[in-house]
C-alpha cells in the first residue's frame, strides 16, 4: 500500500510539473501583453509633457516581467532536475526559447500599447482575445487532444499558432529533457523576428500622435 501511494504522489508531482512547463511561459506572454497594453495609458501625463522614447515604457515592463519569468523557469528547472528530467544539456536551448518568447511578446505588446490609445475599448476586447488564445494553446490539455476530431484548418491553427509551438518546445527541453523539433525553433525565430519588426514599425508610425490622442 505505501508503495502504491508513493507512485501516485510521484505521478501527481509529474503532472504538476507538466502543467507548470506550459503555464509559466504562457503566464509570461500574457503578463507582457497585459502590462504592455496599459503602459501608455497609465503614463498619460508623462507622455504628454516629457519628450522621450515612448517605447521605453513598454520595454521596461518587458524587462521586469523577464526577471520574474527567469526566476520561475529556474525554479521549475530545478524541480524537474530533482524529478529526474534530463534537462541540463538543453538549458542553452531553453534560454534561447525564453529570449524568442520575450521578443515575440514584446512585438505584440508594442502593437497593443499604441492601439489602446486609439481604441479605448481594446483592454476589454483583449481580455476576450487572451482567453480564446489561451484555450487555443495546449497549456492545460494534451496537444494531441484534437487530432482527427476537428477540421484540418482548425487543427493547423491549434498546432501552429506561435504560443502552441512555444509550449511544446519548452516542454521538450524541460519536462521531456530532449531536443525540440528544430523546424519548430525556426518557426519561432521567424515569428519572434516578425512580431518585433511589426511591433516597432507600428509603434513608430503611431507614436507621433500619442500626445494629442491622450
Amino acid at each position: 500500500m505505501p508503495k502504491r501511494q508513493s507512485v501516485t504522489h510521484r505521478g501527481s508531482r509529474l503532472t504538476a510539473l507538466y502543467l507548470l512547463t506550459g503555464l509559466i511561459p504562457w503566464g509570461f506572454f500574457s503578463l507582457v501583453c497585459g502590462v504592455g497594453l496599459q503602459s501608455i495609458l497609465s503614463n498619460t501625463t508623462l507622455v504628454r509633457k516629457v519628450a522621450f522614447a515612448r517605447e521605453s515604457l513598454v520595454i521596461s515592463q518587458v524587462l521586469f516581467c523577464s526577471v520574474q519569468f527567469s526566476i520561475e523557469m529556474t525554479l521549475v528547472c530545478i524541480a524537474l532536475t530533482l524529478a529526474g528530467s534530463f534537462i541540463l544539456p538543453w538549458l542553452p536551448v531553453t534560454i534561447l526559447l525564453m529570449i524568442l518568447l520575450a521578443f515575440f511578446a514584446t512585438g505584440v505588446a508594442l502593437v497593443l500599447s499604441v492601439s489602446a490609445v486609439f481604441f479605448r475599448d481594446l483592454p476589454y476586447l483583449w481580455t476576450i482575445i487572451n482567453q480564446l488564445w489561451f484555450f487555443a494553446t495546449p497549456v492545460i490539455y494534451d496537444p494531441h487532444t484534437f487530432d482527427g476530431k476537428v477540421p484540418a484548418a482548425v487543427h493547423s491553427v491549434l498546432y501552429w499558432n506561435p504560443t502552441a509551438v512555444f509550449i511544446r518546445s519548452f516542454r521538450a527541453t524541460t519536462y521531456n529533457g530532449r531536443s525540440p523539433n528544430w523546424n519548430d525553433v525556426i518557426v519561432l525565430a521567424i515569428a519572434a523576428t516578425t512580431s518585433l519588426i511589426v511591433g516597432l514599425a507600428t509603434f513608430n508610425k503611431l507614436k507621433r500622435r500619442l500626445a494629442e490622442e491622450l
